[in-house]
């Protein structure tokens, strides 16, 4: 809107006519003072303004329009036709005015210079509304950033409070597991010194007094049997309680450790007629024991869950992959290993597959194999150990291929271990 300022009606009457005929929104005021109180009230995007008027001048009213922050910003163009002398110009810019114009004028140049205020007005209160969006941003943006500063130190704060307490409880965890091992190995040798008695004494009570007694002799091979299962239940809980403490990883040639392990499998081999099958392993960062531990246990098993009548077959087969995932592609060079141990025993329904790395979990009876049921146990454990996975594929009858994935380098060695693996 527009607001034209001018004591004489005539004046006030042609040109908000002139104003309105160009598709303007025109108010009046015909003196100073309803000027200013129109101004306080209503938003104006250019005031034209007389100079020669009762009561306030038009250079009164324009310094009192341009101290008001609010109004500063509007345009004002005098428009005068008794003042036209240099020094009423002049003083008409210093006012506040944008603009001077004398009478008689020029109704196309006078639009003109309308439509050009009004525009550069409109611009203006644009700019500003996005200054003030910008503000508030900006303002909204520091308060976010304190907010974040904050609440980044609260979380350093917990983040090192957990981590102390972390320390703490590995600290205790790593005495609990020491104890533990200790604890173990003093379990075993305590345990296992009766039962070699009671399986010497009755393998000679058998051979020496028992010999023509059919019944007494089947009974006492049934203690010595059962004494031999908890000797080798007692030495698998000791192996699988060691794998809870620290070891130290060390360059590994996993194809010495397979070669290590097949000799102390010789015998077993031996009376299965069985043929392994192994080809070049990588090698890694690993717990050799521990390791050979985990080659002893799953060819054993290979070799003790064979097919009756059917030579076992035992392939090892290894090599590189690009990333820690079972179903990986084999690769020429990688950060982990995959080997895969596969038999043509009586495999297994994978629908038992989460229970068979479980400890003292069993698929067949004592009498059918032999076993404790802990053997995947420590074979699952001393993975987990090596930040390493391990699953098994299998149908009753046709075979198991047990896959291991294991990182070619551990990037925090463990503490050695003062016990044995």
């Amino acid at each position: 809107m527009i607001l034209i300022v001018d004591d004489t009606q005539d004046n006030l009457y042609s040109l908000r006519t002139l104003l309105q005929l160009n598709s303007y929104d025109v108010d009046t005021a015909a003196s100073g003072e309803e000027a200013l109180l129109k101004i306080l009230k209503k938003e104006y995007r250019l005031i034209i303004l007389d100079v020669q008027m009762p009561g306030m001048d038009g250079f009164e009213v324009a310094e009192t329009i341009t101290g008001y922050s609010k109004t500063r910003d509007i345009p004002i163009l005098f428009l005068s036709a008794v003042n036209v002398d240099k020094r009423f110009i002049t003083r008409g810019y210093a006012s506040g005015g944008v603009d001077y114009i004398t009478k008689p004028f020029d109704a196309d140049l006078l639009l003109l210079k309308v439509k050009t205020f009004c525009r550069l007005y409109d611009q203006t209160r644009q700019l500003q509304n996005i200054q003030m969006v910008l503000r508030d941003e900006i303002e909204n943006r520091k308060q976010a950033q304190g907010a974040l500063e904050d609440l980044n130190a609260r979380l350093e704060d917990h983040v090192e409070e957990r981590t102390r307490e972390l320390r703490l409880a590995n600290g205790e965890l790593e005495v609990r597991n020491t104890e533990l091992a200790q604890f173990a190995s003093l379990a075993s040798h305590d345990l296992q010194e009766p039962l070699r008695k009671i399986i010497t004494f009755g393998q000679l009570l058998e051979s020496k007094y028992l010999a023509n007694q059919k019944e007494a002799t089947e009974l006492s091979q049934k203690i010595n049997a059962s004494a031999e299962r908890m000797r080798k239940l007692i030495n698998d809980l000791l192996n699988y309680s060691r794998l809870s403490a620290l070891s130290l990883f060390e360059p590994v040639d996993l194809n010495e450790l397979l070669q290590d392990t097949l000799q102390n499998l010789e015998i077993a081999i031996s009376e299965k007629n069985a043929v392994i099958r192994a080809e070049p392993l990588p090698p890694i960062e690993a717990i050799p024991g521990q390791m050979r531990q985990v080659f002893q246990n799953l060819i054993g098993n290979a070799l003790k869950f064979s097919q009756k009548g059917i030579p076992p077959l035992v392939t090892i087969r290894g090599g590189y992959i690009a990333e820690g995932d079972l179903a990986a592609p084999w690769t020429t060079q990688g950060d982990y290993i995959r080997i895969c141990i596969a038999d043509r025993g009586i495999g297994f329904d994978e629908i038992y597959l989460g229970k068979i790395f479980a400890i003292f979990q069993r698929l067949h009876t004592q009498r059918e194999y032999e076993g404790t049921g802990i053997g995947l146990a420590i074979v699952k454990k001393i993975v987990d150990k090596h930040k390493g996975l391990i699953s098994a594929k299998s149908k009753p009858y046709e075979g198991t291929t047990f896959s291991i994935v294991l990182p070619i380098r551990q990037s925090q060695p463990l503490i050695p271990d003062e016990t044995p693996a």
